[in-house]
């Protein structure tokens, strides 16, 4: 562990852990930066599984659609990763930011036994129920053996995977983007170097392709816990992995912004494989397994850059520097509409190229091309959503951000999901229910941020 003692030191001299000081734009992407090359790698664990479950011989595209229809399983456990971990993170910042370490590490003590309990649940909830919510999700007898391969070993990483999820921005909160970024890319590597061994060495498959994630969360939680425990500036105690009532409260009543982001897009995820199935068969799920990962991979700059912004913003919250929360929200705008406009391009110009890194099915790739023009319309609308969001998850706005979470999913998505296939619109009205909910959630949400949040920092 002496590689992880010097990295800290550097990284400590390096980066100045007083966000309440310094060019505001410069923090912001000193944080921001490691956090999406994090991401980037974290986002691999599950991208090279489906590149790789795509390019199986004989298999093609039900593999892939088998491993799709997975993916709203996996959202749900991640959707409580974001509720007990991340929705910790800017009650601990704001805490840090107001000179009380002793709250702040007892805010992260929390959070961490909430995340062990929920895993053992979600573990245990997952192999009781797996084939019936697979096929509740729209999983035909064919596809579901592909999807249960996958998730039965998937299942027994629930733990590692929530703690790493859960417990990474805490590095990050504390001034070690660098370190934080480390703890995905470790595993990410070695999920990436497995993989074709389990797939395609030791013929195991999509099975081969879960335990290979497996095995790499398991290393990435284990790093991450030996520097929360061992390095970091505010320490991970075991006397403070235990459920405080009052903390575990704030959190859960933060959190939730976070975990109807990610639970409502579990439920999007359901209703879109469901009645894509019923509309145009297991080739059509298996096109929306491909713009669910186009969509997390063009997803991950921008995610990245706000949450690098939100300790930044909730810290000088904390310290009571409201111009410059003022001025992270406007760098935040301006920043992911340049990017969102940029990748909207790159998708609509070379739309056949993103499909064919998953698969050579002409069977999926002619209707798909249409498909993502469609579903990645309007894609600028996502900054403005993320602008929004961010700033009242960072400033403990947990009223607005939840209902700007429910809106453009549950309120929005979902029901043109269901009801614009069934006026005549079939498959082509699920994918345009994404565009235009990004329109109106998009706008929505930047608004009311901008009349509330961002006028009372100016008077303040």
């Amino acid at each position: 562990m002496h590689e992880i003692r010097d990295h800290a030191r550097k990284e400590g001299a390096w980066m100045n852990r007083d966000f309440s000081k310094g060019t505001i734009w410069k923090i912001t992407l000193s944080q921001a930066l490691p956090l999406m090359l994090a991401q980037l790698v974290q986002l691999l664990y599950n991208v090279v599984d489906r590149i790789f479950i795509g390019h199986m011989d004989g298999e093609n595209s039900m593999a892939l659609t088998g491993v799709g229809l997975t993916f709203p399983v996996i959202t749900f456990i991640v959707s409580f990763a974001a509720l007990f971990g991340i929705g910790g993170v800017p009650l601990f910042s704001i805490a840090n930011g107001a000179g009380d370490k002793q709250r702040a590490e007892r805010i992260m003590g929390t959070s961490c036994a909430l995340l062990l309990i929920s895993s053992a649940v979600l573990t245990i909830t997952g192999y009781i129920f797996c084939k019936p919510i697979l096929y509740l999700l729209g999983a035909s007898d064919s596809s579901c053996v592909y999807a249960f391969d996958y998730l039965k070993f998937y299942l027994i990483g629930t733990v590692f995977s929530m703690l790493t999820t859960g417990l990474n921005s805490y590095i990050s909160a504390q001034g070690f983007p660098r370190t934080g970024m480390l703890t995905t890319m470790i595993g990410a590597v070695l999920n990436i170097i497995l993989d074709p061994i389990f797939i395609f060495v030791l013929k195991l498959g999509i099975s081969g392709a879960a335990t290979a994630t497996v095995i790499s969360q398991v290393v990435s939680a284990v790093w991450i816990l030996r520097f929360l425990t061992k390095k970091a500036a505010l320490p991970l105690r075991r006397e403070n992995i235990r459920i405080d009532g009052g903390i575990a409260k704030n959190i859960c009543r933060l959190g939730t912004s976070n975990f109807v982001m990610s639970g409502t897009a579990c439920i999007v995820q359901a209703a879109c494989n469901a009645t894509l199935q019923t509309f145009g068969g297991d080739i059509y799920v298996g096109i929306m397994t491909v713009l669910n990962s186009v969509r997390d991979v063009f997803f991950l700059p921008i995610s990245g850059l706000v949450n690098g912004a939100q300790p930044v913003m909730s810290y000088n919250y904390g310290a009571k520097k409201y111009d410059r929360v003022r001025q992270s929200i406007r760098f935040n705008t301006l920043a992911g509409a340049v990017y969102t406009i940029s990748a909207w391009l790159t998708i609509v110009i070379f739309p056949g190229f993103w499909f064919r890194i998953f698969s050579k099915d002409a069977a999926l790739i002619a209707p798909g091309i249409d498909a993502i023009k469609i579903y990645f319309f309007g894609f600028v609308f996502m900054s403005f959503q993320f602008a929004g969001q961010s700033t009242f998850q960072a400033l403990g706005d947990a009223g607005h951000a939840i209902f700007f979470s429910l809106l453009r999913k549950v309120i929005i998505v979902i029901p043109l999901t269901l009801i614009l296939p069934r006026v005549g619109m079939g498959v082509t009205g699920v994918f345009i229910a994404e565009p235009i909910s990004n329109m109106i959630g998009g706008l929505a949400s930047y608004i009311t941020m901008r009349l509330t949040v961002y006028n009372k920092l100016k008077k303040e």
